[in-house]
């Protein structure tokens, strides 16, 4: 076969197999896709998975549900939380991912080509223009390549470092984002929890009263029928007896419904009944003084303005990343090839080079993008400046309903007392006539109305303690619960419950770090025995308040006694000293007081415990300041 025959045939192979890939191709095109609705059973499978996985793992409830259990059972089982949880990992995946752009290009390749003839072609001399008719190919119609290539370019390296940080800002607001899930979660659990328990309180109670509130109206109705009342009475009677059975009703509905709402926070499967544990009500905190203090708070630790001081970051990096995008770019690469090709002098060789390439029409854009850039900023401050404003508003807003949820509760505590005392006076001196027993009825009837609205109360007053509470961005628990099974996250939250009792408001932040400890000493005391004593006792009183001791690292803080006796009396001062590393003095405060001579140690342990809360205030804001 001769070089044309040869090239004839490879050329009508080539065009047959191009005739049977546009023919595939056009059948494939001709195709259509009709739209395949989801099957009934599909969908079943889908809502059984579903349910199933739900509730997987989760500790069974074996006894009464405690506050405390009931919030911690919130953190690990409710679904809103581990959605806000898997978003925070997905977050920091793609965090993990875009640091990876940064890296240089390391490309491996490996390739085989072939044709259906050989490359070339004739050639002309550049000099002496003679012209070759013998037709040449340097290239094998079959070969194999391989290779390796280094290559980084400088300007993708910028746009990849600013990328990354803005994902790494993105992690940290998902970060706030389930700060706040955990913080509803709190005063969701909280607000649940008190009115489901008043409602279980009082459910056996209602219920027979209920009852006997039926059988009086249907008795006074017969005596209204038999002329043994004036209709007059017993009408005002029925009504007044109906307007209490009515409210009743409407108040156990209220808090009975607040049951299933704790449910459906703890994420509790369907058809498991539960009873919440008895607990003792815990002393309300005083209504906030300081409101000015608790703004200030608000700006500091709220999850949206923290969100919003991270957009701005955001927003930063943008501006660089677009500013960067105008520069040139310059690459390097470096590779090591190889062709199978054996007409070449040299199969394997290396490669490198650097460029440099500017796109010089996009610096016409570069007045419209810091235009659009400082519109951008200026509606991030505006919508900060909104929102700081609406979180000052919810403070002052949450304080006074605070304060009025406490007035309220008295009020209804003390209209619940009233209550029974009068249903008591009534079932005490209740005689044999009818009217008589039917006023008992409706006093008890409005006894369990007033419990009912005193732990409606109690409940309401929890409900804006927590709204506060959250309204000021405080976190109900470290972020370090992931670990944590549920008993030790149940005792975890019960001492954060009772830090919260003793100091409701710590007018410090909790983000920023561990609050710094003191390292106490005690001077002027010469018994050493009422010197430890002295010292533990002003160690339990600043733990109290939330300054921890730390005799390590701690900022030096002396309590110095002095005493000058004067017309049988003691003079005595306590001087409170803050020092720093150096020993130098940084803050001071004095308290002054007398006492006999000799006096007892009670004494001398009072004037102390006197001097600490003079000077609280103060020595918070040196420790805040320091």
């Amino acid at each position: 076969m001769n070089y044309a025959s040869s090239r004839s045939f490879r050329f009508s192979g080539l065009v047959g197999r191009s005739a049977i890939v546009l023919a595939v191709a056009a059948v494939v095109a001709g195709c259509s896709v009709t739209p395949k609705p989801l099957e009934k059973e599909d969908v079943l499978n889908r809502v059984k998975e579903d349910t199933a996985r739900m509730y997987v793992d989760q500790t069974p409830i074996s006894g009464p549900i405690s506050m405390e259990e009931a919030v911690a059972r919130a953190l690990r089982y409710n679904l809103d939380y581990r959605l806000k949880r898997m978003e925070s990992a997905l977050a920091m995946g793609l965090t993990q991912y875009a640091s990876h752009d940064m890296l240089p290009q390391l490309v491996a390749s490996a390739g085989y080509r072939d044709r259906s003839n050989y490359s070339g072609g004739t050639s002309i001399g550049i000099v002496d223009r003679i012209e070759s008719d013998r037709p040449t190919s340097s290239d094998e119609r079959s070969r194999n390549l391989r290779g390796i290539a280094f290559s980084w370019n400088a300007l993708d390296f910028g746009v990849s470092y600013y990328r990354a940080q803005q994902q790494g800002d993105q992690f940290l607001i998902a970060e706030e984002r389930r700060r706040k899930v955990v913080q509803n979660l709190l005063q969701d659990v909280r607000a649940a929890y008190w009115r489901a328990l008043g409602a279980q309180r009082l459910t056996v109670q209602a219920d027979e009263i209920l009852e006997r509130a039926q059988l009086a109206l249907a008795r006074s109705r017969e005596a209204e029928t038999q002329r043994v009342i004036p209709p007059g009475v017993a009408l005002a009677y029925q009504r007044a007896l109906l307007d209490a059975t009515s409210l009743l009703n409407q108040r156990r509905q209220d808090l009975e419904f607040a049951k299933r709402e704790l449910a459906a926070l703890m994420n509790v499967p369907p058809g498991v009944d539960f009873t919440v544990a008895e607990a003792q009500e815990p002393v309300l905190p005083a209504a906030p003084r300081d409101v000015t203090q608790l703004e200030e708070l608000a700006l500091m630790q709220r999850p949206e303005l923290r969100e919003e001081d991270l957009r701005k970051r955001i927003t930063a990096a943008e501006a660089r990343k677009q500013v960067l995008g105008m520069l040139p770019g310059i690459s390097l690469n470096l590779g090591r090839q190889y062709d199978s090709n054996r007409f070449l002098f040299s199969n394997s060789w290396t490669e490198g080079g650097i460029s440099i390439a500017w796109n010089l029409m996009r610096l016409a854009a570069l007045p419209a993008m810091k235009e659009a850039q400082k519109f951008q900023e200026q509606t991030d401050e505006a919508r900060r400046m909104a929102l700081s404003m609406a979180i000052l508003t919810q403070t002052r807003i949450g304080a006074e309903r605070y304060r009025m949820a406490l007035e309220d509760f008295k009020l209804a505590d003390q209209a619940a007392q009233v209550d029974r005392r009068l249903a008591d006076f009534t079932r005490a001196s209740v005689t044999a006539r009818l009217d008589s027993e039917l006023e008992a009825i409706r006093t008890q009837a409005r006894s369990v109305l007033g419990a009912y609205q005193r732990a409606n109360a109690y409940a309401n007053a929890h409900i804006a303690f927590g709204r506060l509470y959250n309204t000021l961005g405080f976190d109900p628990i470290a972020d370090d619960f992931e670990g944590n099974d549920l008993a030790q996250l149940t005792q975890r939250v019960r001492e954060h419950l009772q830090a919260t009792e003793k100091d409701a408001f710590a007018l410090s932040s909790n983000l920023f770090g561990r609050a710094p400890g003191v390292a106490l000493q005690v001077t002027g005391i010469a018994d050493p025995v009422q010197q430890v004593r002295i010292t533990a006792l002003a160690k339990e009183f600043l733990a109290r308040h939330h300054i921890e001791s730390d005799e390590q690292d701690g900022i030096p803080l002396e309590l110095s006694f002095e005493t000058g006796d004067r017309l049988g009396l003691e003079r005595a001062a306590w001087t409170l000293r803050l020092k720093d590393s150096a020993g130098t003095v940084r803050q001071e405060a004095r308290f002054a007081t007398t006492m006999p001579q000799n006096a007892r140690r009670s004494v001398l342990e009072s004037s102390l415990v006197a001097a600490l809360n003079a000077n609280l205030s103060d020595v918070k804001n040196w420790f805040e300041q320091y």
